[in-house]
């Protein structure tokens, strides 16, 4: 049975996995972060069967990680009207039998899933410091996805390392200028960073994302930092930016 697609939602589609997602102009849509998100994170076919998405939208990081998978999916959300979202997302996609959608608060996580019973974990969070003087937009769908209203860098962290197994992986997107906070709360929650990507919008810019791959309990030292992707050439996508967005078009 197809899924409701509601007023003002729309189907969009990753064209490179033929993945589609419910999105709505009234909420926090998907943008480039969750689909380089998705493309850096590296599953294990074999030994990868637990992966969960923390902070998960409507679903978009995890069901762009499904053509890579056969794992089962859990992908929690606080906000109830997304959660929905990402549940028809997943009926649309005929991934039922796998994945599924927790819509609680990351903290009431442990209500559903075990501690140390993950493979993989994968978080796009919220970027901003809640600050009293920080500038909230006047939709409240947005001012979640994007300030630590109703999570934080470090909790987001302290689920993430409780969930996983040990040598379990961590797979986040977040700002560079957030980094130095970044890596303290890593090290602070059992969490070894080994790989970094920095993002930049253009040659000769200030990165605006970076990517991090962190293993829990991983020895120290081993960082890589590993060659940067550049979003445009001009005013066009790059070709590599356009190859995961759309795949190869050759």
């Amino acid at each position: 049975m197809k899924p409701k697609i509601k007023i003002n939602e729309r189907i969009d589609q990753l064209y490179s996995s033929d993945v589609k997602i419910i999105q709505s102009s009234q909420v926090f849509s998907f943008s480039l972060d969750a689909v380089l998100l998705a493309h850096f994170t590296n599953l294990n076919a074999k030994h990868d069967r637990n992966i969960v998405d923390l902070c998960a939208g409507n679903g978009a990081v995890g069901l762009f990680l499904s053509p890579k998978t056969e794992a089962r999916v859990t992908l929690v959300e606080i906000q109830s009207l997304l959660a929905d979202m990402a549940s028809r997302s997943i009926q649309l996609n005929n991934l039922e039998n796998r994945f599924h959608v927790v819509n609680d608060s990351i903290a009431n996580i442990f209500k559903y899933l075990s501690s140390d019973s993950i493979d993989v974990v994968t978080c796009n969070p919220p970027y901003f410091v809640n600050r009293e003087q920080s500038i909230k937009n006047a939709n409240k769908y947005l001012t979640i996805a994007r300030h630590e209203v109703l999570t934080s860098l470090s909790e987001v962290l302290d689920v993430s390392s409780r969930l996983l197994k040990m040598n379990g992986k961590l797979f986040m997107v977040h700002r560079p200028e957030r980094l130095d906070d970044i890596l303290f709360e890593l090290k602070a929650h059992r969490l070894a960073p080994k790989r970094i990507q920095f993002v930049y919008p253009h040659v000769n810019d200030n990165a605006n994302m970076v990517l991090i791959e962190a293993i829990k309990d991983g020895g120290p030292n081993g960082v890589k930092i590993i060659p940067p992707i550049i979003t445009y050439s001009g005013s066009d996508y790059s070709k590599e930016v356009e190859t995961i967005l759309y795949g190869n078009t050759d």
